[in-house]
């Protein structure tokens, strides 16, 4: 039978509940336990593919085309496992989902209310990511602070599910805020007392706390937690503030944080293996380089709509001992900038991620032709694709209007367009070319070399594809289009031979890398950089 564990946030959002997620489950995978992660959301958007990522931050993407939140990232780079549309649950699907079956009929005629109707989805959708996963361990995040008006649905889903499946098949832990008092120099128990409290009001006792504090809380904090939270003095545990993120399931598992889990669970406590992710540690608290990376973008305001980039960025510079700073910088405002070698002045490499609208559009191609004449090492995603190929249409095929239909749709030179069964879709949501496609590679490449082999298969978001009625121009002036999807002769990468490292894909490479294993286009965009040095 499936265990289920539900990680729940109170006093405040943003505790980190999504890594101490994560963190459980690398832990209860190191003991050889197959585990899956889903996380509910309790927004009224189906998903956040529609969401500006200046708000909402990044949108990622599983390999069956699921567009889900950020965590989901955090997920997959933890435990190394692919993820898909069971693992990402809004309040907009599970009602979407209940509407749909009251449409049809589905419940008799019944008044269709809150509960049962509205929990009962939620209850198959944990349900499903169990059967579907087959995983020994389940484990979901809600989203939000407990408290909140738009969660109680989700929390009163739990609550059933833990009387339907009983204590030793379900395992609640509550992530709180221990705050500091600075003057009185006291760590303070009440809003986590408080929080435990609005928890236990809604029929959900927490088997564990963990408590994010900028220090160890000790044992008379860990005590009174204990006596006025009703939860063993073992199972609260210190979640302290770490120079790097890997740390932290480390310091929990020092703390008996899967033992714990696995003995309510009555499952054996087999032998853990965490020397890989010792070795990352270790590695990423020595790195004895250092490089800059610029990062050019439309929503660099907001770090973490770029976080899987940023993150990717990392996990190469791991690979080659080397910190990678990145330098952001925004596309609007590169628009009006004139002195760009003083922009771009330290940087070794750049990076032009994905994007959608014309805002900004120019700036990335006055960066991306500030790469490609400097010889700087470049790579481009997704919109950086497809702008790469624009600024090598004008500056080099001499198509001096060439543009994509996105940004304008009576364009004479539509170097980037809608597919045909594109062009009637009025739904934005869920619509784009997503999830995993094939890309057959050319032999004596950058990309072959790259990736040492002809197929794969890489994750997309993306409506807009290349127009094949401009490929034999550029390959006359020198790009080369070195992968292709050949179901639907669809442009994937493309580079230019003739510049030290120029390569662009269509795909989004970022969703596919690991801290333990980089993404062989980061890869070789950092080994680049790093010569360039």
């Amino acid at each position: 039978m499936t265990k289920y564990v539900f990680v729940t946030g109170g006093v405040v959002s943003g505790l980190g509940k999504g890594i101490t997620a994560s963190s459980l489950a690398l832990l209860l995978k190191a003991r050889n336990y197959k585990v899956f992660m889903q996380k509910f959301d309790p927004y009224i958007n189906v998903d956040p593919g529609t969401m500006n990522p200046i708000q909402h931050g990044e949108v990622y993407v599983t390999y069956d085309g699921c567009e889900t939140d950020l965590d989901l990232g955090h997920y997959e780079r933890f435990i190394d496992e692919e993820l898909n549309y069971t693992s990402n649950i809004t309040s907009g699907k599970i009602y979407k989902s209940v509407i749909e079956k009251e449409r049809k009929g589905e419940y008799l005629g019944a008044t269709v209310q809150m509960v049962p109707h509205v929990t009962n989805e939620i209850k198959n959708k944990v349900y499903e990511a169990g059967i579907t996963s087959k995983a020994d361990i389940v484990i979901t995040e809600i989203g939000g602070t407990v408290g909140d008006i738009e969660s109680q649905s989700f929390i009163e889903a739990l609550r059933q599910i833990q009387y339907e499946k009983g204590s030793e098949n379900t395992f609640f832990v509550h992530c709180t805020l221990i705050p500091y008092i600075y003057g009185s120099n006291e760590l303070k128990t009440k809003p986590t007392q408080n929080s435990v409290r609005d928890l236990r009001n809604m029929g959900i006792r927490p088997d564990a706390l963990v408590c994010r504090a900028p220090f160890d809380t000790g044992s008379h904090i860990k005590e009174k937690l204990s006596m006025f939270c009703s939860v063993p003095v073992e199972n609260v545990i210190d979640s302290i503030d770490v120079k790097n993120i890997y740390e932290i399931p480390i310091n929990y598992h020092k703390q008996g944080f899967d033992e714990i889990v696995l003995k309510q669970f009555n499952l054996p406590l087999n032998k853990s293996n965490l020397k890989y992710w010792n070795d990352l540690i270790k590695t990423v608290d020595n790195l004895k380089d250092e490089i800059e990376i610029s990062l050019v973008g439309k929503y660099v305001e907001l770090h973490d709509a770029y976080l899987s980039v940023a993150e990717s960025l990392k996990h190469a510079g791991y690979k080659y001992n080397t910190k990678i700073n990145i330098n952001w910088v925004d596309s609007e405002k590169l628009e009006k900038e004139e002195n760009l070698k003083e922009i771009f002045k330290n940087s070794k490499g750049i990076i032009v991620p994905g994007g959608f609208g014309s805002r900004g559009i120019e700036g990335k191609i006055k960066a991306i032709n500030y790469a490609r004449v400097n010889k700087i090492p470049f790579l481009g995603i997704c919109l950086g694709m497809q702008l790469s190929v624009i600024e090598f249409a004008r500056n080099v095929c001499g198509i001096k209007d060439a543009t994509s239909t996105e940004f304008d749709s009576l364009t004479k030179e539509p170097i980037i367009d809608l597919m045909a069964d594109q062009k009637s879709i009025v739904n934005m949501g869920g619509t784009l070319r997503l999830g995993n496609y094939n890309c057959k590679i050319k032999k004596d490449t950058l990309a072959y070399k790259d990736y040492k082999c002809e197929q794969i298969k890489e994750r997309h978001r993306h409506r807009y594809e290349f127009n094949n009625k401009y490929r034999e121009i550029l390959e006359q002036n020198g790009m080369v289009i070195s992968g292709i999807n050949e179901e639907a002769d669809l442009v994937e990468i493309v580079e230019i031979p003739s510049h030290p490292h120029f390569i662009a894909s269509q795909f989004h490479p970022e969703f596919k890398s690991r801290p333990t294993r980089p993404h062989p286009l980061f890869d070789s965009f950092i080994k680049a950089s790093i010569d360039n040095k």
